[in-house]
């Protein structure tokens, strides 16, 4: 968020709240002074500047248009508690869509007759293990663990040393990768 986009939402949040001006003021003093550490803040979780300013806008916006801000007694840790649920669910959803991925890189293997689904299976399982020799190999072994060996995050996340959060996105890099290379496979 800019600080052109901040004062659009200021005037709005001064509409929409009964004595809002002085509230305003506070969110506005708040993103002045802290809007890089919360930044900081949410990147650190998502991994991600472009979505961190994203959660970063939609947590000063909903302290805007709270409607009693006068029963807060820290806004700013009230509004770090804010973009942190925000960023929880954004990585619930990203959770969410990485299984879905996960779950759609076998299911037509499911619909086909058993012949032609053991040629399609083996066929398939080739393309999985070329691309999986081009990632990187903590992405490779994380799937590898996860998607075939059913192994959890947590417990990858200690085989290999690294954060749970890390291994999630090992795995999802190598699904959307696989599936990549899968979707290219059936182009030609």
């Amino acid at each position: 968020m800019n600080a052109a986009n901040f004062q659009h939402e200021s005037e709005r949040g001064r509409e929409g709240s009964g004595g809002g001006e002085a509230h305003a003021a506070q969110v506005a003093s708040l993103f002045r002074e802290h809007n890089r550490a919360l930044i900081a803040f949410l990147s650190s979780r998502l991994d991600s500047t472009a979505e961190a300013q994203e959660v970063a806008q939609e947590a000063y916006v909903r302290l805007l248009r709270l409607e009693h801000p006068e029963q807060v007694g820290f806004l700013r840790a009230y509004l770090f508690r804010i973009a942190s649920n925000l960023a929880v669910d954004r990585l619930r959803a990203r959770s969410v869509r990485a299984d879905a991925a996960e779950d759609e890189l076998f299911e037509e293997w499911l619909d086909t007759p058993v012949p032609e689904r053991r040629a399609l299976a083996v066929d398939q399982l080739r393309l999985v293990r070329e691309a999986l020799r081009e990632l990187p190999r903590k992405t490779s072994a994380a799937f590898v663990m996860h998607a075939i060996e059913g192994r959890g995050f947590d417990a990858i996340a200690r085989t290999l040393k690294l954060s749970e959060r890390m291994v999630r996105y090992h795995v999802a890099r190598a699904m959307a990768h696989c599936r990549a290379r899968l979707d290219a496979q059936e182009k030609t």
